[in-house]
């Protein structure tokens, strides 16, 4: 049998939080197994709106977000969707969420995320670097737009908090906007850009060739559907995968996105982490012409140029891991794009459904855990995987191989609850 010294290390979850925190471990020196049930990178990686959104940290649940949840249980076309038949095993999950809303809490979570927006280009662009791949971030940042006065007073809370971070961020009128992007309609009044929030070109490519060169550093791959662990001495020395043979470890990283509380259950530990499931329409053949990515916060949807066409995505939609995709929900995303883009050719459109890893309070876990002393999370990044994926993977390298931390990792801990 391998000894625990020299076992690999192994992570669970292959998209982009687990091949950037592979390609980091192995650089460190670490021998790294990635293992996934499906191809890497053809999760929730696949199919992100591919923006680095580093304006978006704002926790979801806010003071008044309460007031607002009959009306989406009530809404099919509204910006949250509840199934009823899903409503009874979310309640509790639900229920924090409403509680890290209240107004003694929002501002802590902001900072949580705050500190790790600020900090994305210093980690991310390293990281494209090194995998050959800096040409893949645009040039251009975001677009949000607004139809009315009355829109853009309703984002105020959110614009505060991005300029709290210092980022500058100049509001456009029309003529401003259309001269930006001609192809958007004019009915919205008035942007503001966001020049920091810029986008790659393809998200799946990027994670094939984080996997890549981890191969290269002499790391590999395993498919495999992880059922149990094998637990000696109080700590985790192998992993089971069904129908394969044990995979022995020195460590285990948990980054499965939504599927991660199934796995922390087997080691009896409960992390409170839902799916929202996010919709998108990839359009290759538009006839819209974009430089910028857009988002409308009034019609909770947006739109990135990326994979060799736009993509439309947005919306939530909480069912959990086993419904059936409701592929409404994206035809009702490409309904509000045309408003804004009135050309848009939706003629040769593909649809698609991910699952997005959702924690009450937006806030990602990355930390050790509380029950297994060899056993780490990095998971519940939300709508911010792709955002996240560098500074977590340096992050938690340092927590791995027991260097500082640079930052303050309790508000990230997995046993916050």
């Amino acid at each position: 049998m391998i000894s625990n010294q020299t076992a690999p290390t192994v992570i669970i979850g292959a998209g982009i939080i687990g091949a950037a925190l592979a390609f980091e471990l192995q650089q460190a020196g670490k021998q790294v197994v990635l293992v996934d049930k499906g191809e890497p990178g053809k999760g929730a990686s696949f199919g992100n709106m591919a923006s680095i959104a580093v304006t978006e940290f704002m926790p979801a649940s806010r003071p008044h977000t309460w007031l607002k949840v009959p009306g989406w249980v009530l809404d099919p076309e509204g910006p949250v969707r509840f199934r009823p038949s899903y409503m009874p095993k979310l309640a509790p999950w639900l229920m924090r969420f409403l509680w890290a809303g209240r107004p003694q809490k929002v501002r802590e979570l902001e900072d949580a995320g705050m500190v790790l927006c600020k900090r994305v280009y210093d980690d991310f662009l390293p990281m494209l670097d090194k995998i050959g791949m800096r040409n893949a971030l645009s040039e251009q940042g975001c677009l949000s737009l607004y139809a009315s006065e009355a829109e853009f007073k309703a984002d105020r809370d959110h614009l505060n908090m991005i300029e709290r971070m210092g980022i500058k961020s100049p509001v456009l009128n029309q003529a401003q906007l259309q001269a930006l992007e001609p192809a958007i309609s004019n009915q919205i009044q008035k942007a503001v850009l966001f020049p920091l929030n810029k986008s790659i070109s393809n998200p799946y490519l990027l994670v094939k060739t984080l996997i890549q060169q981890v191969e290269k550093l002499g790391g590999r791959v395993e498919k495999g559907n992880v059922v149990g662990f094998e637990i000696q001495d109080g700590k985790v020395s192998s992993v089971h995968l069904k129908n394969k043979p044990f995979i022995a470890c020195s460590e285990v990283i948990i980054a499965a996105g939504a599927y991660t509380a199934r796995l922390s259950a087997l080691l009896d530990e409960s992390i409170p982490l839902e799916t929202e499931r996010g919709y998108h329409t990839q359009i290759q053949q538009s006839g819209v012409e974009l430089k910028h990515s857009l988002i409308w916060p009034a019609k909770a949807f947006m739109v990135t140029p990326t994979a060799g066409g736009i993509r439309i995505g947005g919306s939530v939609e909480m069912a959990g891991l086993d419904a059936d995709p409701d592929f409404k929900r994206a035809k009702i995303l490409v309904k509000r794009a045309k408003i804004a883009l009135p050309t848009l050719n939706t003629t040769n459109a593909q649809e698609w459904m991910g699952h997005r890893p959702a924690l009450p309070d937006t806030v990602p876990v990355m930390s050790r855990s509380e029950k297994m002393p060899n056993v780490f999370y990095s998971s519940g990044h939300g709508h911010l995987g792709l955002t996240y994926c560098a500074t977590a993977a340096k992050l938690m390298t340092d927590l791995i191989v027991n260097q500082p931390n640079a930052i303050d990792m309790r508000p990230y801990r997995c046993g916050r609850w």
